[in-house]
């Protein structure tokens, strides 16, 4: 099972974890946010769905594929895939004009402190 951690991480921590894996640490897969007001504006509710429905894809998707099985207009499907293409969540498959979320599961990991 590929699992990605989403969380939150300051810049310092995400190059404590860039130096080592480039030692040949393995790091595991990270997506992360600076802020948790960031994750949440990325990770809506309709976009947390997308990312199970690719997951459960096991594969590339096209968006009007991804739309269907959504049961959502291409159009709001293709503003939240931008979205989450920009913000590094999802890729670009090889195979043209598809996306993918590479992951079988996500663990979501972050701790909330007082400012």
């Amino acid at each position: 099972m590929k699992t990605v951690r989403i969380g939150l991480a300051s810049r310092a921590e995400i190059s404590t974890r860039f130096k080592a894996a480039f030692r040949g640490e393995r790091q595991g897969s990270h997506i992360s946010f600076a802020s948790l007001e960031e994750m949440h504006r990325i990770l809506t509710p309709n976009r947390w769905h997308m990312l199970e429905v690719m997951m459960a894809a096991r594969g590339p998707t096209g968006i009007r594929e991804l739309a269907r099985k959504l049961d959502r207009d291409v159009k709001s499907v293709h503003t939240d895939v931008r979205t989450l293409l920009n913000a590094g969540v999802i890729d670009h498959s090889a195979e043209g004009g598809k996306i993918e979320f590479p992951y079988d599961a996500v663990h979501v990991d972050f701790t909330v402190k007082a400012s």
